[in-house]
């Protein structure tokens, strides 16, 4: 029976291989493939989401000084599902192995990462989900090219397009996350993987529906500006010189990262305990300025609309940046795109607290834009990203911002596997 069944799945993979007889259009047997990874993207990033935010809901009841024992104990626990089930990597291995390891995500990290990132996230990590989904979608558009026999580009392709369907569910803009993609693989070509563009692109949209549909986020702007009205065309000018500011704020962030990296590696520890003293130190910041806890998508619209004195915003901007930094040097798993984002509009309204008479959308959008391009080397996504979550119409000022930060960026990138090997 089992030989059977057998059979007749290679008797239809053998029927995929075969190009569609008499097909007048470009439509092909591979769109239907990168339509079914989009549908399952969508559907693990929802279900991903939902328990995230049930543990969230449940953790947050310790609050107070009961955040730091929570949290140093939810370190304590990630770091022992790391250490028991296995090391799940973070997205400097994700970008290694699409790049070096012929495009392959394994998809045995998956329990790992999935376990340890809900828990840090949930207890209120500054990371946030991007990382994990890009990983568990991106290996499942590994394992769904292995099983249709896909080799080559036509593999990386489909692990890439995996990635974009994950990266797209949370911050729901299918051509930004095609875009992302493609762009965080390299810290200077763009594009050096542009066959992946269009099953990205397939699998971003037939997973953003899917997301939608559960979730029903990603339907229009998260993040609640003022409109934006473009007065002259020194507003470009504005862009670039705030983007200065934010890319500066993205080198003390690399540079508080390596600090922390040192802090973490001098004296080689169980990771357990590794996660369990960054929770500590996560929870003595959070006790004080519970504004840093968590990674940002929903309090950046709390920063926005709560009228902080200047003196917090500044110490906001100070300590969610350290926050960021032990949290991705002390095992804790997430993604620190969403984080940055807070950064950057924390920074924004600092600024414009000294320049009252510029547009506050204007200032706020181009310090996120710069300080993520600077970190990430992502400027084309950053600007589509930002001008979908924000409303942000007219977003010719924020690529001004996002190249700015681009081009202000270190010379050797935050994510060292974005280099060419030649390069290190």
């Amino acid at each position: 029976m089992k030989l059977k069944r057998r059979r007749k799945l290679v008797n239809y993979l053998n029927m995929l291989d075969q190009p569609i007889r008499f097909n007048p259009f470009l439509f092909s047997r591979t769109f239907l493939l990168w339509a079914v990874l989009g549908l399952i993207g969508g559907l693990l990033s929802g279900l991903y989401w939902i328990v995230l935010i049930f543990l969230t809901e449940k953790i947050a009841f310790f609050d107070g000084w009961q955040v730091i024992p929570a949290m140093t104990i939810c370190g304590f626990l990630a770091g022992l599902v790391i250490h028991f089930i296995g090391e799940p990597g973070e997205i400097h291995l994700i970008v290694n192995n699409i790049r070096f390891n012929k495009g392959k995500l394994d998809p045995k990290n998956n329990p790992s990462m999935i376990l340890s990132s809900l828990l840090c996230i949930a207890s209120g990590g500054s990371l946030g989900p991007e990382a994990p989904l890009i990983q568990v979608t991106g290996s499942t558009g590994t394992w769904l090219g292995k099983l249709f026999r896909l080799k080559g580009e036509d593999l990386r392709s489909m692990s890439i397009a995996g990635m974009a369907s994950g990266f797209t569910a949370m911050f729901g803009a299918p051509l930004g996350g095609s875009l992302f993609s493609l762009e965080i693989l390299h810290h200077r070509h763009a594009v050096e993987y542009y066959k992946a563009i269009i099953p990205a692109l397939v699998a971003s949209s037939f997973s953003y529906i899917v997301f939608a549909l559960i979730i029903h986020l990603g339907l229009g702007a998260i993040w609640d500006l003022s409109a934006y009205e473009y007065s002259d065309i020194f507003d470009f000018g504005y862009a670039v010189l705030f983007a200065v500011l934010g890319a500066f704020t993205g080198w003390c962030f690399i540079y508080c990262t390596k600090f922390f990296k040192v802090v973490f590696e001098k004296k080689p520890i169980p990771i357990y305990l590794k996660t369990a003293i960054g929770g500590l130190l996560l929870g003595i910041i959070a006790f004080y300025f519970p504004l840093t806890r968590y990674f940002g998508h929903f309090e950046i619209a709390e920063l926005l609309t709560g009228g902080f004195p200047i003196r917090l915003l500044f110490l906001l901007l100070v300590f969610k940046l350290i926050a960021i930094a032990i949290t991705v040097t002390s095992g804790w798993r997430g993604g620190f795109i969403i984080p940055l984002f807070f950064v950057g509009a924390t920074l924004g309204l600092i600024i414009h607290h000294f320049f009252p008479g510029t547009s506050v959308t204007l200032v706020v959008v181009s310090c996120m834009a710069a300080i993520n391009a600077c970190v990430t080397r992502t400027p084309m996504s950053t600007t589509i990203l930002l001008a979908t979550l924000t409303g942000f119409s007219y977003f010719v000022p924020i690529l001004f911002a996002s190249l700015t930060g681009y081009f202000l960026a270190p010379r050797i990138p935050f994510i060292g596997s974005q280099m060419d090997k030649g390069e290190k």
